[in-house]
């Protein structure tokens, strides 16, 4: 922004709840936090409601917000709050230089009715085309984006996530310590996880499944008695949200990172990792091979299975598990890939430069 130039900011009222830790959330802060360190004024509005589907009185509250911000200025709206409500956000493109930032396409999540799933992305492209940037975490993400939507490629912007230093994780000096660290939901593919594990029941390791249980209350209770048929019970055990201090311990006690998501636009879960030396396996999805990336030598900091494949998460698992030689080959290379990682400062300058050049353009509606 240039001198004296507010940026106002939206976000979803759940973003400071660390019952429900999200990388979202932790994006939407870090940002602002970042800004606001380096001089910048910011002004943050965090509205509650049953986002991306809110009931009146959210979409009045949002309207309510848009409607007090004056002509010109630079607003940043988190797209779960924007892209489902077109009908409010699109009108204030003709006075207000809009940013929405997609840290999922709506549509994209699982599980969702085929009937909801065109509702939301009709509705989230009325949005981005309103809009005058959108911004993406990665550039598998906007190019996706761009082409699924029919958006001008110089309006969609990759803002890449940050990962704080981090010190080596100790871990047990073999193998059999697994996390997850992912909200427990479908699209992170717990249940693939747990139906991989129980082929391996004869080898050493246990499991621990960390993430927020509330958004999903059929799925969390569907992984339980999954969990207990398979006769997994004491050796994967669903930990609930972690973080600050407990977080810290159970990345230090990990010895791998899984994340079988079935889509990912970003993962974050993937460079906290890194950050730690931890290797991860992870599903060859959307932008996880990207976010993985590749030591300075060019070993990869971890193994890629297939999406929606039990079976190869469970072979990756017993290589990983039975071969002592791998696990040094890719501990190193995770070690390796750590000194490159990027900060959190890096992403501030980064929107810096997208809002920047947005309050500088003439304003004009598309």
């Amino acid at each position: 922004m240039t001198a004296g130039g507010v940026l106002h900011v939206v976000l979803p009222g759940d973003v400071d709840d660390v019952s429900v830790p999200s990388g979202g959330n932790v994006y939407d802060r870090r940002v602002c936090d970042g800004l606001a360190a380096a001089g910048r004024p910011v002004r943050e509005t965090a509205l509650h409601g049953a986002w991306p589907r809110p009931d009146g009185a959210a979409r009045d509250a949002l309207a309510r917000t848009l409607a007090a911000i004056p002509d010109g200025e630079v607003v940043l709206l988190d797209g779960l709050v924007a892209c489902g409500v077109p009908d409010v956000v699109v009108p204030s493109a003709r006075r207000l230089r809009l940013a929405v930032l997609v840290h999922l396409p709506l549509a994209d999540e699982t599980g969702l009715a085929p009937e909801l799933a065109g509702e939301l992305d009709a509705a989230e492209r009325a949005t981005l085309r309103a809009a005058h940037a959108v911004l993406a975490t990665s550039p598998w993400a906007a190019r996706r984006l761009a082409a699924h939507h029919g958006l001008e490629a110089d309006r969609v912007h990759v803002v890449p996530p940050g990962v704080d230093p981090a010190p080596l994780a100790p871990g047990t000096g073999g193998g059999s310590r697994l996390l997850c660290v992912a909200a427990v939901t479908p699209r992170k593919g717990q249940d693939l996880l747990v139906r991989a594990l129980a082929s391996l029941t004869g080898l050493p390791w246990s499991c621990v499944l960390a993430g927020a249980l509330g958004r999903d209350g059929g799925y969390v209770a569907r992984l339980r008695d999954l969990i207990g048929a398979l006769g997994l019970t004491g050796r994967v055990r669903l930990a609930g949200p972690l973080t600050g201090g407990p977080l810290e311990e159970a990345y230090g006690a990990a010895d791998l990172v899984v994340l079988p998501s079935r889509g990912e636009t970003y993962g974050m879960v993937v460079t906290e990792a890194l950050a730690r030396g931890i290797p991860v396996l992870a599903t060859a999805v959307d932008a996880l091979p990207d976010t993985l990336g590749r030591a300075p030598g060019g070993g990869v900091p971890g193994l890629l299975v297939p999406p929606e494949d039990p079976a190869a998460l469970a072979d990756a698992l017993g290589r990983w598990l039975t071969d002592p030689a791998l696990r040094e080959r890719i501990r190193t290379y995770a070690h390796d890939r750590r000194g490159i990682l990027t900060g959190w400062e890096l992403t501030t300058r980064r929107l810096e430069e997208v809002l920047d050049a947005l309050r500088r353009r003439p304003l004009t509606t598309t």
